[in-house]
């Protein structure tokens, strides 16, 4: 690839000579000497979401010969702790599949909580929904010492919109990639999505990435808050060309639901989020 700047990731596995394999990663915080057997056992016995997992997955894990677990992201914050893991498994047929693990405490009694998912996106998606506010009982304040009001809220909003998302270099992952752009493209519900036109490219895609630009919490119609998210989902295409989708999440609807909109470029997606939050 012409771009000096792409990267690919992903876990390499071979057959026959040469073959290999996927051992404990050193950084597991989990028991290294675990087999492959218990280590799935544990973590299916203590996700909350098990029984969500498609039955096809569960089958393909049965015959899982190795594994690795690798931390993925983690946010530390006086409300909310929260980790994604990447458990990855050789199958006995020479192929390899990943769960990913959301780990978290915003239950109601503060203990640790495990959630499974067949999909990154989907991990990520359970991940923006968390709570990541204040505790009760805190408030916000100007450097005066003044409290936010719900003006301050959108003025704060607003230059967190206008501010461009910092480079980076890209590192894109094949797994699946344009059945996840149909998928991202299915579940929008705005009218001005991207249409066919776009779709059909995006059947060329063999390796993606997703970035989080943007998230927040801020008052909509009636007072209450709503959850902004936006992301970044980069393709690359088998052309060497590269396209993006920007989704938006949020629960700026009229009865609180989750909501997910998407749009090909960047401004009309954070103009479409501003629209939302300054509905009265």
């Amino acid at each position: 690839m012409s771009d000096p700047g792409t990267t690919l990731s992903k876990h390499q596995v071979t057959c026959g000579d040469g073959l290999e394999t996927l051992l404990n990663d050193p950084q597991d915080p989990h028991d290294p000497y675990e087999t492959t057997e218990t280590h799935l056992e544990r973590l299916l016995g203590r996700a909350l979401n098990s029984f969500d997992l498609p039955d096809s997955t569960v089958e393909r894990l049965g015959t899982a010969l190795a594994h690795s677990s690798a931390l993925h992201s983690s946010h530390h914050s006086a409300s909310l702790h929260r980790a994604t893991y990447r458990h990855t498994y050789l199958l006995s047929d020479g192929s390899a599949l990943s769960l990913w693990e959301l780990t978290h405490n915003a239950g109601r009694d503060g203990a640790e909580q495990h959630e499974l998912y067949a999909e990154e996106s989907e991990a990520r998606l359970a991940a923006s929904r968390l709570p990541t506010g204040p505790p009760p009982g805190w408030t916000a304040e100007r450097s005066d010492g003044r409290a936010l009001d719900e003006d301050d809220d959108l003025e704060l909003l607003g230059a967190l919109l206008a501010r461009p998302i910092p480079a980076q270099p890209r590192m894109y992952v094949p797994d699946n990639s344009a059945d996840h752009a149909r998928r991202v493209l299915r579940r929008a519900e705005n009218a001005d999505r991207p249409g066919p036109a776009t779709a059909r490219r995006l059947r060329l895609a063999f390796a993606h990435h997703i970035t989080q630009a943007f998230g927040r919490h801020c008052p909509v119609e009636g007072g209450r808050d709503a959850g902004f998210t936006l992301y970044e989902h980069q393709f690359l295409l088998l052309d060497g060309s590269e396209a993006s989708l920007w989704e938006v999440e949020h629960t700026a609807t009229p009865d609180g639901r989750h909501m997910c909109e998407v749009y090909e470029d960047e401004r009309t997606a954070r103009d479409a989020m501003e629209s939302r939050s300054r509905v009265r």
